[in-house]
C-alpha cells in the first residue's frame, strides 16, 4: 500500500514491534511510492528503501509484504522490480533478500505464487517469529550459493502455517489446476494457517 493507506495497519505495526524487540532482528517500514515519485526514483536510479533509516530493500535478509486487497497484487511486484531484486523468485540468488506475503489476502497465494519465495498463512504474531529463527541459522552457516537457498526454503516449508510455492509440482489440467504435490518427503501436502488463541494477550503497539 501506499504510506497513507499502509500506516494506520495495527496488525503491521504489532508485527513492527514483536520484530524490534528481537536481539536478532531488526525491521523497518516501506511503502509503495505514487507514480511521480516513482517515475522520479526509476529516472535517478534510487531503489526502493526503508522509511526509517532510508536503507535499500534490497539489503535486508527479507522483503515482506501484508496484502490488504488483491489490488495490491501488482505493487509487490512494481516494488520487488523497484528495489532491483528479479521479480521472479526463480531468477533470485543467494544474495537476494527472500520475498514474503502475509495478510489476510494471502490466502490464496497462487497469482503470485512464481513472484514469491514464501507465504505466511494466518495471524502472524507467532510465525514471523519462526520464520526469523531459521533465517537466523540459515545467515550463521554462510549462506552461500543457490543451494543454501534452496535448502533454506526447504526448512522454511516446514515451518507450520508457511507455504513455499518452489517446494511444489503444480500440475494443470488446461487451464485448471489438477494437483499440488510436495517435491520432498518432509514437505508438508497441506499447509494449514496459523492461528493464535488469544489476541487479547498480544499487546497493541506500545510505541506507534
Amino acid at each position: 500500500d501506499t504510506y497513507e493507506i499502509g500506516l494506520p495497519n495495527q496488525g503491521l505495526q504489532i508485527l513492527y514491534e514483536i520484530l524490534n524487540e528481537r536481539d536478532d532482528a531488526v525491521a523497518e517500514r516501506s511503502y509503495a511510492p505514487w507514480r511521480d515519485m516513482e517515475d522520479l526514483m526509476r529516472q535517478r536510479g534510487v531503489p526502493l528503501f526503508s522509511v526509517d533509516n532510508h536503507l535499500p530493500a534490497a539489503d535486508f535478509d527479507l522483503m515482506a509484504f501484508s496484502l490488504a486487497a488483491e489490488l495490491v497484487y501488482t505493487n509487490v511486484i512494481n516494488m520487488v522490480d523497484l528495489a532491483g531484486v528479479p521479480v521472479r523468485s526463480a531468477d533470485r540468488e543467494a544474495h537476494h533478500p527472500l520475498v514474503v506475503l502475509g495478510g489476510h489476502c494471502a490466502f490464496n497465494p497462487e497469482p503470485l505464487a512464481d513472484f514469491v519465495d514464501l507465504v505466511g498463512l494466518g495471524e502472524g504474531e507467532e510465525v514471523v517469529g519462526d520464520i526469523t529463527a531459521v533465517v537466523r541459522d540459515w545467515k550463521a552457516s554462510g549462506r552461500h550459493d543457490r543451494a543454501s537457498r534452496e535448502g533454506v526454503l526447504r526448512e522454511l516449508s516446514k515451518v507450520p502455517g508457511v507455504y513455499v510455492p518452489s517446494m511444489y509440482e503444480v500440475e494443470y489440467e488446461g487451464e485448471h489446476l489438477r494437483a499440488v504435490t510436495p517435491k520432498h518427503p518432509d514437505v508438508p501436502a497441506v499447509v494449514h494457517k496459523r492461528t493464535v488463541a488469544d489476541l487479547g494477550a498480544w499487546p497493541y503497539p506500545k510505541s506507534p
